[in-house]
């Protein structure tokens, strides 16, 4: 069952699941007409747009998000923040794909990037990922999931997005087929949108240590990993600021509250070397996203990875829009996870508000 993969304390429904297609049938749902007829059901809506199938979830207060059925981008969260009719707020920052390219996708939105870096001599890039829907559970829309499965190699690869009506969650599983064990770097990476630059923060990362480390790279980035790295001048008036350590030197985070109008790009975890050690600080399992333009806070759970990332694109972010956003998340980066021969690895992502 999808829910399996979600080992944390969330709404334990009891699911009603949909009728499973064998993996060979898998692969052939396409159309949004067959995949409502074999996956649809009240608050799970199949759609597409710009020939791409997506899936929209909807659970009985009005929270919804949307799902990029082939390659598994979140491009809407929109949970519901108040008592009012319209009391919904997106959360995502996600940038529409070049009408004048067909072929480009979005970005931003929330989305799943593995590096298989088992062979050093390789070019680092993300796993080819075509993801097909192989499941779907819901619980009278109070609790709806999609099960979207995958295969890379000798990797099985599943990834559950999961709605609930104060909080959502990403969760990937990777079990390995093969005969040598797989080393693998990931990231869950949400890019949340905020009203106004000056307004952004993020606390619960006190006494955690950092270092300067670009993203990893992504189909659905907005920055790339060099232009998250470009430092920009604080201005004469940034008395409050600091500047940005050269990568691989790390600091302590001694701040309650990291504000966000500067652009950064960093790994919160504890340094490799660290971990040698038989006891060592590992990360916070939990913080959260401040925004005081709408007067919103997001909290984002990190279970199974070891890392957080996070980056601001300071003024760059002008050349997109009038909002601000960040890009943010659970990621193992610095130490890759090694899967064996026979075995899987699981890790996720909730976010979750207690706006209401």
């Amino acid at each position: 069952m999808a829910s399996s993969l979600l080992p944390f304390s969330l709404p334990k429904p009891n699911l009603i699941k949909a009728c499973s297609l064998p993996p060979t049938a898998t692969s052939t749902i396409s159309t949004p007409e067959t995949l409502d007829q074999k996956f649809g059901r009240k608050g799970i809506k199949f759609s597409e747009s710009g020939y791409v199938p997506l899936v929209e979830l909807t659970v009985r207060n009005g929270s919804s998000l949307r799902l990029r059925i082939p390659d598994g981008l979140v491009t809407s969260y929109k949970p519901k923040v108040n008592w009012k009719d319209d009391g919904f707020e997106e959360v995502l920052y996600t940038c529409p794909a070049a009408v004048s390219d067909s072929s480009a996708n979005p970005k931003g939105g929330i989305g799943l990037v593995i590096n298989d870096v088992s062979d050093p001599a390789s070019k680092l890039s993300p796993l080819p990922t075509q993801w097909s829907v192989k499941d779907v559970d819901s619980d009278a829309i109070d609790a709806l999931q999609v099960e979207l499965s995958c295969t890379s190699g000798n990797l099985d690869i599943t990834y559950v997005v999961s709605l609930y009506p104060e909080s959502m969650a990403t969760a990937v599983l990777v079990n390995n087929n093969g005969r040598k064990p797989v080393s693998l770097t990931s990231a869950m990476l949400t890019h949340f949108k905020f009203k106004r630059r000056g307004g952004a923060a993020i606390q619960g990362l006190k006494g955690c240590s950092y270092c300067s480390h670009p993203p990893l790279s992504s189909p659905f980035e907005i920055l790339s990993p060099a232009e998250a790295m470009i430092t920009e001048s604080l201005g004469w008036f940034s008395f409050d600021s600091k500047s940005e350590k050269k990568p691989g030197s790390w600091t302590v985070q001694d701040d309650p509250y990291i504000m966000l109008k500067n652009k950064m790009s960093r790994i919160y975890t504890a340094p490799p070397t660290e971990r040698l050690k038989a006891f060592y600080d590992t990360p916070p399992s939990k913080y959260e996203t401040i925004d005081q333009g709408c007067e919103l806070f997001f909290r984002v759970i990190r279970i199974g990875y070891e890392d957080i990332y996070l980056s601001t694109p300071g003024s760059l972010s002008e050349k997109y829009g009038k909002e601000y956003f960040i890009c943010t998340g659970p990621a193992s980066m610095l130490v890759p996870v090694v899967v064996n021969p026979g075995e899987g690895w699981r890790a996720a992502q909730v976010i979750e508000h207690d706006n209401l």
